[in-house]
Parts: structure tokens; sequence; C-alpha cells
């Protein structure tokens, strides 16, 4: 008979296993989710095996758990990692002109970053005709990769009534969102919201430090 020791014996098993089955990616995120997908499903497996079967049902369930969960957590991971590879390829220019930065976060989620002043005039919260092309991108991107989520955060810097600052915040997070959705994003994949100067990235201090505050960051999350 198994106990509960030996159970996660087998996830930690499994969990090795299929972490070394996803080596060649594009990104290293599709190797790790697989390997906390298949973590999780060992071990609900085993535990369902478990209860069903005393003797060698853990066994077959961490191993059916394992290999389901670490191929969706595989799935997940080679979906972002297309989508970024996409966003890469398409905002090269902007990245090259520090205009957009794209980062990978944990639990697979995108995050990228515009400068406001790229975007948006002084205290303004009108979209730039000239940063259009490169929503029109974004948007391209989110519509051929559907299951994202999609929240837009402003931020700026410190200068200026806090109260005021967040509001502009806000209304510059809801202008990218809406002009995401005027090319075709569906409304229900989108939220908002204004940081103000709260989430400030560099110091207040100086003149650069400023600028790098005032931005609007798109999060793109795997739903």
């Amino acid at each position: 008979m198994i106990n509960r020791w030996e159970i996660w014996v087998l996830v930690i098993v499994v969990l090795a296993g299929s972490t070394g089955c996803a080596a060649n990616t594009t990104h290293d995120n599709t190797k790790k989710g697989a390997g906390i997908g298949a973590v999780l499903g060992a071990a609900s497996g085993a535990i369902i095996g478990y209860q069903s079967d005393k003797k060698s049902g853990a066994v077959r369930g961490a191993l059916i758990g394992g290999a389901a969960g670490g191929a969706l957590g595989a799935g997940v991971g080679a979906y972002m990692d297309k989508q970024q590879t996409e966003f890469e390829r398409q905002l090269a220019n902007e990245r090259a002109q520090h205009q957009i930065e794209i980062e990978r976060q944990q639990n697979e989620i995108l995050k990228l970053t515009m400068s406001s002043e790229v975007g948006f005039d002084f205290d303004s919260a009108v979209v730039k005709t000239s940063f259009y092309s490169s929503l029109n991108k974004i948007a391209d991107i989110m519509n051929r990769y559907p299951q994202t989520d999609i929240a837009v955060v402003g931020h700026t810097d410190s200068v200026g009534n806090p109260d005021y600052n967040l509001r502009l915040s806000l209304r510059r997070a809801n202008a990218v969102a809406d002009y995401l959705m005027d090319q075709g994003v569906a409304r229900y994949r989108l939220s908002t919201e204004g940081r103000g100067q709260l989430d400030p990235i560099a110091g207040n201090q100086t003149a650069a430090g400023r600028a790098e505050n005032r931005r609007v960051e798109i999060y793109v999350m795997p739903n």
C-alpha cells in the first residue's frame, strides 16, 4: 500500500521527467510551464488515483495527471512564446528606438511598456496619430491570439496634484484600450487602471527619471 509521502515522491519524479521533455522551445518559460503543469497534474492525479485504488492507483494517477498537466502547462507556455515572438518581431523598430519594451513576467504574463512621451502630448489623454501604427501592430497580434486577457495600466510622474495625475493616468489607459477596441480587440478581454504616481520605476528628481515614470503598460495574460 502506498502512503502519502510516496505520493509526493511520485510527484517529484514526474516533475523531473516532464521538465526535461520541453527543452526545444522558443523561450524557457514553455519548459517552466510544462514543469509546473506536470507537478500540479501529478499531485491531483496521485490523490484521486490513491482514493480509488490504495495499491497502485496513485502511481497510475500521478503518471496520467503529470502527463496531462505537463501538456497543458507546455501548451500555455508555447502559446505565450509564439505571441511574445510576434510582438518582438513586429515591434522591432519601436524597441530599437526605446519606444516600447517587452518583458516576460511570472505566470506567463507579457508586459509591454510604452513611453507616454511617444503616445501622448503633454497633459493629454488623446493618443498621438504617430503612435497609431504601433498600436495597430499590437491589436493585430492580440486579435490573432484570442486566448489572452489584457490589462492597460497608466502611470505618471510625481509633478502636479496626485489626484489629477491619477485621473490622467486612467484617461490614458482608457484611451489605449479604446483604440485597441476600435481595431477589433474584444471589450470583454480588456480592463484598465490608473496608478498615477504610485508606482515609479525611476527617481522623480531628474527629468530622465520622470520621463521613465510617465508610461502606459499593457499586460497580456493567458486566460
